[in-house]
């Protein structure tokens, strides 16, 4: 039954036919009573809400999208990602072309520095994503209006991330496809191995800017013939991956698509030895290739010996006697 509020006196005296005529004769029209407001039609009440205050409409979207008024979380700068042994830290801000932020520069630090001592990490591999592997500092940061020590900052944290490097437990991989240029192919130079696609370039550029890249000469003057090290940074011209190759600042070069079989197999290879005696190599290769002949010598001496010592230079020893397999402990503890 239609509610009485919207009935009309002719339609309870009249069938449709005759409420046509009645309403023809009266010139009156179907309407409900004065003191019932006319329910809007769908369409006119869409109408209505599309024309609500656009700061309304924009309010509630943005409230709906974040979820409890929260903005969605950006994109982190690196992913640290682990498998069989092996973590990968992809540099990930392709947009600005991996720059070396103060911020990347901080979350490459604590990827690197995550459960290092754990026995489950046995290489770190850095890549990037994008066409571009690093493209050094962000010049943004180093414009005028940020102060010195601002600049301070920057240079020294990413110093303390290129030592580090070479000081973790475990062999540190560099996975580049694309472009590497000033602190960008520092950290290349500061990796203790670097694969390369046939389509890599290296390059210190910043003399053409009026910012001598004298940072990555540091791990550049270490890597390459000074000769060739000085060409790059006076003249800012890329390196090929094959003249990087022949140079000496990556330890091989393959087709992109065989990258990362080429880069996990030298890593599957690394697993498969012990931790422990990996990271007292490691240290001792960076003690000693900065010291004299006779130095150098004297501490690698006294490191073989102190290798011997260690469970898993004695368990190495025995399993190639007998013949076997051997079973790594990865243990800094002494053989007893």
């Amino acid at each position: 039954m239609v509610p009485a509020v919207f009935s009309n006196p002719i339609d309870s005296v009249t069938g449709p036919r005759q409420e046509h005529k009645a309403r023809a004769r009266l010139g009156t029209r179907r309407q409900p009573l004065s003191s019932a407001p006319a329910r809007p039609e769908p369409a006119a009440m869409a109408a209505r809400l599309c024309r609500l205050p656009r700061r309304l409409t924009a309010a509630f979207s943005s409230a709906a999208a974040a979820g409890a008024g929260q903005a969605p979380p950006a994109e982190p700068l690196t992913e640290r990602r682990q498998a069989g042994g092996v973590r990968t830290i992809v540099l990930n801000n392709p947009r600005r072309r991996n720059a070396l932020s103060l911020p990347m520069l901080q979350s490459l630090r604590r990827d690197l520095l995550h459960d290092v001592k754990s026995r489950e990490l046995r290489v770190i591999v850095i890549a990037a994503e994008g066409p571009v592997f690093c493209s050094g500092h962000d010049l943004k940061e180093l414009s005028s209006e940020d102060d010195v020590k601002h600049h301070s900052q920057v240079f020294e944290l990413c110093a303390e991330v290129m030592t580090l490097i070479q000081k973790l437990p475990v062999p540190v991989i560099a996975k580049v496809n694309g472009l590497a240029t000033a602190a960008g192919c520092q950290l290349v130079a500061s990796c203790d191995i670097a694969v390369a696609s046939e389509k890599s370039q290296f390059a210190t550029p910043g003399v053409n800017i009026g910012l001598f890249c004298s940072t990555p000469a540091v791990a550049l003057g270490r890597s390459l013939p000074r000769k060739v090290a000085l060409e790059m940074l006076f003249t800012g011209e890329p390196l090929s991956a094959h003249e990087a190759l022949m140079h000496g600042l990556v330890s091989k070069v393959v087709p992109e698509e065989k990258l990362e079989e080429e880069t996990m197999k030298i890593s599957q290879k690394i697993c498969e030895s012990s931790k422990s005696v990996l990271a007292l190599g490691k240290a001792t290769f960076y003690r000693q290739i900065t010291q004299d002949l006779d130095t150098a010598y004297k501490i690698t001496t006294k490191v073989m010996v102190d290798n011997l010592t260690l469970r898993d230079g004695q368990e190495g020893i025995e399993a190639f006697v007998q013949k076997r397999k051997p079973v790594w402990s990865h243990s800094q503890e002494e053989k007893k």
